[in-house]
């Protein structure tokens, strides 16, 4: 018997985004994974609080728990419930670039009951520039987000070459046309006396020094 095909939304017709978007949320949260559009490329998504379904999302792309999963977020106040204490360094940091390509590693708050593999006290958050994206967080809240591929094959920067790697490990596909070029967002530890890059990406690091005021150093 053949499987049913997995739904893929249009997400360039409005009447099929609006479908698109109401069954992601319902999947999302009924501990369900779904590909969504980014601004860097497709991202793997599912309910951040969901340790089940955080599970199955490193399974679907064949990858353990030594590597965390990414939150993405769609406001910048929704960091405040989600780590230990924004520092005035975040929140230049946030104010400068979010919504865009930068992610932020900061402590998070102990409270949180979530398990999103190894992360040793810390998160690693991002608000990215994509309405498709900002639509479906700012009605879910944060999501553990991953690259649309299996570990080790190139990242999906289309929803058809998502669903070419993930199939049907995936209750739906968001399509929101090509994604820009596939630019890696840059990633800045706050967690500790001194700030970061652990990789440099969409904003450079002069840009990232010129707003805190400090040469950040890399690596």
């Amino acid at each position: 018997m053949t499987a049913p095909a997995v739904p893929v939304y249009d997400c360039s017709d409005p009447d099929t985004r609006a479908e698109g978007l109401a069954a992601a949320a319902r999947a999302v949260r009924a501990g369900q994974l779904v590909v969504l559009p980014t601004d860097t490329v497709y991202g793997l998504g599912c309910d951040a609080f969901s340790s089940t379904a955080v599970r199955n999302l490193l399974a679907a792309k064949h990858r353990g728990p030594d590597m965390p999963v990414p939150v993405l977020v769609g406001s910048w106040s929704t960091i405040d419930g989600l780590v230990l204490g924004v520092s005035a360094t975040a929140r230049s940091l946030i104010e400068a670039f979010w919504p865009g390509g930068l992610s932020l590693v900061l402590p998070h708050a102990p409270s949180l009951n979530w398990d999103l593999g190894s992360t040793k006290g810390t998160v690693m958050l991002r608000m990215p520039l994509h309405p498709v994206a900002l639509e479906l967080l700012r009605d879910v809240g944060p999501m553990a987000v991953s690259s649309a591929n299996i570990s080790g094959r190139p990242p999906a920067s289309t929803a058809a070459e998502a669903l070419d790697q993930l199939a049907s490990s995936v209750a739906l596909y968001l399509d929101g046309g090509p994604s820009g070029d596939p630019v890696a967002s840059t990633i800045v530890d706050l967690t500790g006396k001194q700030p970061r890059i652990l990789r440099e990406g969409a904003v450079t690091r002069a840009q990232v020094g010129e707003v805190i005021g400090q040469d950040v150093p890399l690596g």
